[in-house]
């Protein structure tokens, strides 16, 4: 059985995470989320929130490919570590354009650099590509709509956390 992980912080998971989590649960027997808190970035959502919404998400987003995924909460370390942690052979990360492939290629030289782990960069789909996590929390916090960007209960989510901080 071949495992690769999926990295993040997914605060929040959006649409454009979904999508390369399906993407790759169709290329892997198993597909582990692997929610990595950020400390360099201000989170909005907990990070055991973070867990919760994936797992609430991801059937109705994935379908009958649900069954091959499932989410950790990795506490720190190296990514490499947390990946031989849960047997993932691959890193899958999700590329918008040009700016996400140079951030994300000396990580994963590194990485393969560090335990042989390979990483397949998957291009983004171009619905998604102008949605980071980043941008929805700043309209989130700012009281914009982000209801097309995310899944509802994550939007639902996002207000009350955004109405907590007010």
């Amino acid at each position: 059985m071949t495992t690769a992980a999926c990295p993040g912080s997914f605060d929040p998971v959006t649409h454009g995470h979904l999508d390369v989590v399906a993407r790759a649960a169709a290329l892997f027997d198993e597909v582990v989320v692997l929610v990595v808190p950020n400390p360099g970035k201000q989170a909005l959502l907990a990070p055991q929130r973070r867990v919760a919404l994936l797992e609430e998400t991801l059937p109705e987003a994935l379908g009958e490919l649900a069954g091959r995924v499932r989410v950790e909460l990795v506490p720190g370390g190296l990514l490499v570590d947390a990946c031989r942690r849960v047997g993932a052979v691959c890193v899958v990360k999700g590329v918008r354009g040009g700016a996400d492939v140079e951030a994300e290629t000396p990580m994963a030289l590194m990485n393969r650099h560090l335990s042989g782990l390979e990483t397949l960069l998957l291009p983004g789909d171009p619905r998604w590509q102008h949605v980071a996590s980043s941008l929805v929390r700043e309209v989130a916090r700012l009281g914009g709509d982000v209801d097309d960007l995310v899944p509802p209960v994550v939007a639902g989510a996002l207000r009350e956390a955004v109405a907590g901080t007010r």
